[in-house]
């Protein structure tokens, strides 16, 4: 079978248009990068955190990427849907994520938390984004897809802040 391009796409009878099928594939396949590249910096934290809030910040790491994976999931699903091929392996995602790399030698538990916060406000300000390029093309799904992955991220982002503000402003 001969290798597909990011521009073909498998035959759908959903009622978009080829082009915007297009046009969303790729939007959600950086997405997807994202994702996937959010959910391994979060394992990473969770294997590596250090420091005298060790437990909490390793159990609210694992819960935090554990809800990530219906997202990872159904980004990847919705990219198949449209008739596109979901670009989802480790390698795919760190070529394409948009995401900064988590910085080596970073263990110590407020320092995570600052690094993975960063992570998370990044991925929900590229998410609404997406919802935004997903209206513009008539999406509504995607739009609906994008605005729960939002939710989430600022649901988690919110549970992130919450360490730094007592320590902040104690």
């Amino acid at each position: 079978m001969p290798t597909r391009t990011k521009a073909d796409l498998f035959p759908s009878r959903i009622d978009l248009p080829a082009d915007t099928r297009r046009y969303v594939v790729d939007m959600l396949n950086g997405q997807l990068a994202n994702l996937t590249d959010l959910y391994t910096q979060t394992k990473h934290a969770h294997w590596n955190v250090k420091g005298a809030n060790f437990y909490g910040l390793h159990t609210l790491f694992d819960k935090l990427a554990e809800g990530l994976e219906e997202f990872v999931d159904n980004t990847a699903e919705r990219v198949t849907a449209l008739g596109g091929a979901a670009r989802g392996t480790a390698r795919m995602a760190a070529a394409n994520s948009r995401l900064d790399d988590f910085p080596e030698g970073t263990h110590a538990g407020l320092e995570v938390v600052r690094v993975v916060a960063d992570r998370y406000a990044a991925a929900g300000k590229d998410a609404r984004a997406g919802i935004a390029q997903a209206d513009e093309h008539g999406d509504a799904d995607t739009a609906d897809l994008l605005t729960d992955v939002s939710r989430y991220l600022d649901k988690s982002l919110y549970f992130l802040e919450s360490h730094l503000q007592q320590d902040e402003h104690g």
